[in-house]
């Protein structure tokens, strides 16, 4: 390779030297200097330039071969960077449709905890219902319970009016059933009250269906004392009737 002035252009050797020679004849003609020691100076002085140019050729070609190695060093360091900027990107891009498949899932998971919100809400007000509807059961329980002690004074008085006869009566057998049953109820009304006070007792549920069933059988016993009631009272005016209508007899014969 040619080496390079300066300013960057390529020199040729041989016509360096060339104008060097004129450059140097000039000089001696002006001088007077001989021709045979300007030939051996023109010599020495083309071998020291050719010298100089062969070194800057070597440097000149290790400088590119260093180049060359910093280039291809450059390169493969630009590959991994490229590669890296890939990863990146792609890293960066699933990260992106991880966030956004996130910000989904969080969407999901209000929109879910708003429907459990209302979930709630609507138990509580059934809660508050079933409470409010126990508790008036329970009154109308209670009631039921003082017509009923009273039908059974009525039965009762009755009952020792009417003599060991009367108690024979298919009626009053079931009439004992029906007051073991009231007995029962009441059981069962206390051992409902318990359950209701106690935070761990059964669902709601099951409450609403015990309290249904157990009003259910109030009805019944309700319905059949006043069906026996209105027995009870048909055979107690009879029993009048007949006592009325034996007393003249009897004050007859007494006369």
């Amino acid at each position: 390779m040619l080496p390079q002035s300066k300013e960057g252009e390529l020199v040729n050797p041989g016509k360096g030297a060339s104008k060097q020679r004129m450059s140097e004849d000039r000089e001696q003609k002006k001088e007077g200097i001989p021709k045979e020691a300007m030939s051996k100076e023109d010599t020495s002085s083309l071998t020291d330039v050719v010298e100089q140019v062969a070194k800057q050729q070597q440097s000149q070609t290790s400088e590119i071969e260093k180049h060359k190695r910093v280039l291809f060093c450059l390169q493969i360091e630009l590959h991994d960077l490229e590669k890296q900027i890939a990863a990146v990107a792609a890293e960066a891009k699933e990260t992106e449709k991880q966030m956004h498949q996130q910000d989904a899932a969080m969407e999901n998971s209000k929109l879910h905890c708003g429907l459990l919100e209302a979930q709630i809400e609507s138990l509580y007000s059934e809660s508050v219902k079933l409470k409010f509807d126990t508790e008036t059961a329970q009154e109308q329980f209670e009631e039921q319970m003082i017509k009923y002690n009273a039908y059974y004074a009525k039965i009762k008085a009755y009952k020792d009016s009417l003599g060991e006869t009367e108690s024979k009566c298919s009626f009053m057998t079931e009439l004992y059933e029906k007051r073991e049953l009231i007995k029962n109820l009441k059981t069962m009304k206390e051992d409902l009250r318990e359950d209701l006070q106690n935070p761990q007792g059964r669902c709601a549920t099951q409450i609403q269906e015990d309290i249904s069933k157990l009003t259910n059988k109030i009805m019944t016993v309700k319905d059949s004392i006043i069906e026996k009631t209105y027995f009870i009272e048909e055979e107690k005016k009879t029993h009048e009737r007949l006592r009325k209508e034996i007393e003249p007899e009897n004050k007859e014969e007494l006369d």
